[in-house]
């Protein structure tokens, strides 16, 4: 029942920021297109970019609305950054921003506002926004935000991220999941928003710190 509860108010949350988006009149029903990314949150590919990670995330948008210049575009590009998800392909952030820009269209959100939703989702290839990109700088701040979880959900995190690319080999899998992890290090600011830099920094950067180190030291064949 009580995932049935959690779906229950997925569809009010996307359904409140469609109506956001759209404005005053509305679009059509916006119960298909919330169902139809539920059903994609829900592929049996998935371990990490799940439900659960969607909920949270946008959890962590509305703990740092006040930072965005539009935190109902900022939910929207959260239901969609992850939608299309295939570990196995390199191209899931734009085949995501395309379906955004097809649907939200369809659902009569204005053009101005697709776009905006399609280029946060971009944007999450990077998670490197400009200095001014106020809705980037939330989007990207609260997709990271895992990074600065306590050790045990860190360790669940990166777990399910390795159960997400079972079919990569041991050492190609440190070797590119320890090149996201230097990326981001070495970003200036791994957070933008003044709450996400002074609450989750130092936590994140520890915990990724130490995953690297893991990710780094040869493992024995024979053990």
């Amino acid at each position: 029942m009580a995932e049935l509860a959690d779906l229950d108010a997925l569809r009010t949350r996307f359904t409140r920021a469609l109506e956001g988006a759209c404005g005053p009149g509305g679009g059509p029903d916006p119960a298909p297109y919330a169902e139809r990314l539920l059903a994609r949150w829900q592929e049996p590919q998935r371990h990490y970019h799940t439900l659960t990670h969607l909920t949270a995330v946008l959890d962590h948008v509305d703990a740092l609305a006040q930072y965005a210049d539009d935190p109902d575009v900022v939910r929207l590009a959260v239901w969609f950054h992850d939608a299309v998800y295939l570990p196995e392909r390199s191209e899931n952030e734009e085949r995501s921003a395309r379906l955004a820009e097809r649907a939200l269209t369809e659902a009569g959100v204005p053009a101005g506002k697709v776009a905006e939703v399609a280029r946060l989702v971009r944007l999450t290839v990077t998670h490197d926004p400009a200095p001014d990109d106020r809705d980037g700088q939330v989007l990207c701040d609260a997709d990271l935000a895992i990074l600065a979880a306590s050790p045990s959900a860190y360790a669940a995190y990166t777990a399910a991220v390795r159960e997400e690319y079972h079919f990569v080999p041991n050492d190609a899998f440190r070797a590119g999941r320890g090149a996201i992890l230097r990326q981001l290090l070495d970003l200036p600011r791994l957070f933008r928003t003044p709450y996400g830099e002074a609450k989750w920094t130092a936590t994140a950067r520890y915990n990724m710190a130490s995953e690297l180190e893991m990710l780094s030291t040869p493992t024995d064949p024979a053990a």
